[in-house]
């Protein structure tokens, strides 16, 4: 049976493929996404957006019982967001941090994650394929 897994992605994260391709590439989640479920057919993924904080909550809150393991990319909310830390510490699916960019490559403020502490772990700077790379972790926790 497939395990379940949740892909979450932060605020502004609907933008890639057109903000700042530079950093993170020029291909857009929506397009990613299929590749991904065939490069992963074992994992049953499924995928939420949001640019605010408040649902991105609710859903860590709601499915964080319901799913095997989470891929989180808080975008800018990891370096902000307490509540986010509090309900990742909150369920029982382990939570893998994710960011496309190398943050350490970046500006000062992006080298502080405030959820990375709740996290089993963290994948940086590996583009849109570490959320195959999250996923594969996921499977084999």
């Amino acid at each position: 049976m497939a395990k379940k897994i949740l892909i979450i992605n932060g605020p502004n994260l609907n933008l890639l493929g057109v903000r700042e391709p530079g950093v993170y590439g020029a291909e857009s989640f929506d397009d990613y996404l299929p590749r991904l479920r065939r490069e992963v057919p074992e994992a049953e993924i499924s995928y939420f957006q949001s640019n605010h904080e408040g649902e991105l909550l609710d859903c860590i809150q709601k499915e964080g019982f319901r799913q095997d393991g989470i891929v989180l990319n808080a975008g800018a909310y990891t370096h902000t967001s307490i509540a986010l830390h509090d309900a990742i510490k909150a369920i029982p699916a382990p939570v893998i941090e994710l960011h496309i960019s190398n943050v350490f490559q970046r500006e000062a403020f992006r080298h502080h994650s405030m959820i990375s502490p709740a996290c089993r772990g963290v994948v940086c700077g590996l583009g849109l394929d570490g959320y195959r790379l999250a996923t594969l972790a996921l499977l084999r926790l």
